[in-house]
């Protein structure tokens, strides 16, 4: 797939991550999986870890993409692992991985962040 207009970078960027996946060994289970306002780009898996995949996908290296997992982010994506985890009745660990994808001049630069980052016990 070709980048050829802004709309389509994020969709260009998941499949570029999901190839980067599947190329170190994991299955990927869904893309784009949706429960109400909740949202994953990528849910794989590898040996009996079920990861979280947030994608960003940039066209400058003015901001780091990784920036925009903020903590509010953060908190859909384990509330969405949260309800993933209860629909499959999975007895599995997870973790949560971000791939970075910043492409300029031609160039392409993906970063896979594993254990990005924990869910935080209140």
């Amino acid at each position: 797939m070709e980048i050829k207009t802004i709309e389509n970078v994020g969709s260009w960027g998941e499949e570029t991550a999901r190839k980067h996946l599947e190329s170190k060994g994991y299955v990927i289970l869904e893309q784009n999986w949706r429960c109400s306002h909740r949202e994953v780009d990528i849910i794989a898996k590898q040996n009996n870890i079920v990861i979280f995949v947030e994608v960003k996908t940039r066209t400058t290296s003015f901001r780091s993409p990784i920036d925009a997992v903020d903590r509010q982010k953060q908190k859909l994506l384990i509330s969405a692992a949260n309800y993933y985890v209860r629909q499959k009745n999975l007895d599995c660990d997870i973790r949560f991985d971000i791939i970075s994808i910043v492409v300029s001049n031609g160039s392409v630069d993906l970063e896979h962040i594993e254990n990005a980052f924990y869910p935080r016990v209140r």
